[in-house]
């Protein structure tokens, strides 16, 4: 009998987690090693290396995935960048780009040491228990090989677990009826999200966009006048974590309690050591 997991136990996990995967978006590694191959705008670079998983595939295939980005923002790049470097190479590019990226942030010392090992064992152990039905991010990358070295397999550990999760949280999103500008402004709106100046230099959308969805939230009782969550917005962001918490229990409840919280344990600690380096921006998270 599967003992259950402490209230938010698989949370705080993927909080620690998740950071370590994202770190590479932020990175000088992979603009470079993306440069390389001639993907040399940004807002491209993210996008390929995301879907790159997925095969040669479409703006709608990438716009449906993603759930957050602006069509337009994705057409302009998918299928064309496929053009200039395939999925195969921009894989391989951004293995390059995570590993420069994590000798970078981490130091050989934590790359070679055995509480990497360790973490990788739980990670990987973790994802035994990811189903791939309705997941199409993670099922991608679950059908990647695992990297040799304990800390790219580690990395892509932490790769199926977020896209896992994420997979899921749009499930959650469709449920509650946020659609994608309204998912990134009331999760702005919490003080946790990314900051707005970030999402529209990122995502494609722009100010009018931002304000239209504020004001449609605000017509559904979600946002006050000052852009504040109002009392049924923040249950509705709590109850919207909550289902995605469910939805995403499997995997922790394969790795049990004990081992939930030793990979939290190592990957905060790995991940103290990513924001001394400064691994992300300053102003990334934030209400600006």
């Amino acid at each position: 009998m599967t003992t259950p997991l402490p209230e938010h136990a698989g949370r705080r996990c993927h909080n620690v987690l998740n950071p370590l995967h994202s770190s590479h978006y932020f990175s000088p590694d992979l603009d470079r090693e993306l440069t390389a191959v001639g993907v040399t705008d940004q807002r491209a670079a993210y996008i390929a290396v995301r879907a790159a998983a997925l095969g040669r595939v479409g703006a709608g295939v990438v716009t449906a995935t993603f759930y957050n980005f602006r069509p337009a923002l994705v057409a302009r790049h998918i299928p064309a960048v496929w053009e200039t470097a395939s999925p195969d190479t921009v894989l391989a590019a951004r293995v390059r780009a995570v590993d420069a990226t994590l000798r970078r942030v981490l130091g050989e010392e934590a790359l070679a040491s055995k509480e990497m090992a360790e973490a990788a064992e739980l990670a990987l152990r973790a994802t035994e228990a990811c189903t791939p039905h309705a997941r199409p991010l993670y099922a991608a990358h679950a059908d990647l090989p695992v990297p040799e070295q304990p800390h790219l397999a580690f990395w892509h550990a932490t790769t199926l677990l977020r896209e896992h999760r994420g997979d899921g949280h749009l499930a959650a999103l469709l449920d509650r009826e946020l659609g994608p500008v309204e998912a990134l402004v009331t999760h702005t709106a919490t003080g946790k999200g990314m900051n707005p100046r970030w999402v529209l230099a990122t995502r494609g959308w722009d100010s009018e966009d931002w304000d239209a969805a504020s004001e449609r939230l605000h017509e559904r009782g979600l946002l006050d006048a000052e852009g504040e969550l109002t009392e049924a917005g923040t249950e509705l962001r709590r109850d919207l974590e909550a289902e995605t918490d469910r939805l995403d229990r499997a995997p922790y409840e394969h790795l049990g309690t004990a081992g939930v919280e030793r990979l939290t344990e190592l990957a905060g600690g790995l991940l103290t050591r990513a924001l001394t380096a400064g691994a992300f921006p300053p102003d990334l998270i934030g209400r600006g």
